[in-house]
């Protein structure tokens, strides 16, 4: 197999993608590209079965020496110029990418249906790459009809991210302060107003939060047919740093429905994780990787996918449990439907 081209690979994301599928694959190749050789290097030594390489986005061939082959291209950074995605679409191997969002994914969808049978291209720009959407999907499991989901997200504030994942919120923020919801069935946009909200964490602290534009949003409304969704997003002191240690990550997932003999069920579980929101992150961007090239399952055809398209609910909820996240359960809160 061709080598996995990890653009961004010496940065928090990539890195922490490329040990995970090192972890699963011991002998699966990678590429880790960056802008700086000597991090990349780094990063492959560590690694082993893997080569370093700069690049330079705003190429079309990436700065890359021209015949060299790759499985997959993963864009572990904002690809601004879409060569990366180009890149893959002319090589005919799946691609990956998580900054865009949601106020900056059009590109990418259009590019994907002007060439609908050149790659196989996964939108993963999801709150720490899809983890959220399944780790809702997997809570809302034995929901027969789900009529209510609401994710809130505790990030601490000392962990936002390196100076990539900072100027990718930077510029998604200055975008759009408007949330994202679905309300009544229909896909609604919010004012600074109506967006604002609060996040329960386990321990009983409320945090102020905002509703953002999330592509959690519609990937939960579709893949569940809920017609209300709302992903909040709070940024504070996280409770591991409350109980005077590392900044830890919540995610508080609230679901509403009726089961299957027509009861109503409600269910309230809280994804916790004692580092942060980075190891969520790789294990989404491996999770994606893993299934663009076949490794578990068949490859993925050609076309636009998204992490709920193409990965098992609870086969992620293994994965999280390996990497050390927690599902706790926790008092439904007494939420106002959007």
């Amino acid at each position: 197999m061709e080598p996995v081209l990890v653009l961004g690979g010496s940065g928090q994301a990539g890195a922490g993608t490329a040990a995970l599928l090192r972890r699963w694959y011991p002998t699966l190749p990678l590429t880790i590209a960056g802008r700086s050789i000597e991090r990349a290097e780094r990063v492959a030594d560590e690694l082993g079965h893997a080569t370093a390489v700069t690049v330079d986005l705003g190429r079309a061939d990436l700065g890359l020496p021209a015949g060299g082959g790759h499985s997959a291209v993963v864009a572990a950074v904002w690809d601004d110029h879409l060569h990366g995605l180009r890149y893959a679409q002319q090589r005919g191997v799946g691609y990956l990418s998580i900054s865009s969002g949601l106020v900056d994914v059009a590109p990418e969808v259009v590019a994907g249906a002007q060439r609908p049978g050149a790659s196989p291209i996964l939108l993963a720009s999801h709150f720490c790459a899809g983890v959220g959407v399944l780790a809702a999907l997997h809570v809302a499991r034995g929901i027969d009809r789900v009529d209510d989901i609401r994710i809130g997200v505790v990030l601490d504030e000392q962990d936002a991210g390196g100076p990539a994942g900072m100027a990718d919120l930077e510029r998604l923020f200055t975008a759009s302060s408007a949330g994202l919801v679905r309300r009544g069935g229909v896909f609604t946009w919010l004012a600074a107003s109506e967006a604002q909200a609060q996040v329960r964490a386990l321990d009983g602290t409320v945090l102020p939060a905002h509703s953002i534009p999330v592509l959690d949003v519609p990937s939960l409304a579709h893949a569940t047919g809920a017609p209300s969704v709302r992903f909040d997003h709070a940024v504070g002191e996280s409770a591991g740093r409350r109980r005077g240690g590392r900044a830890s990550i919540e995610v508080p997932i609230d679901v509403e429905g009726v089961g299957a003999a027509g009861a109503p069920l409600r269910t309230s579980r809280h994804l916790v994780h004692p580092d942060g929101q980075r190891p969520l992150t790789a294990l989404g961007i491996a999770l994606g990787v893993e299934r663009l090239l076949g490794l578990r399952g068949e490859p993925a055809p050609p076309g636009i996918h998204t992490p709920e398209s193409l990965i098992d609910p609870a086969y992620a909820a293994e994965r999280l449990s390996e990497i050390g996240a927690t599902f706790v359960d926790a008092p439904m809160a007494e939420y106002q439907r959007v």
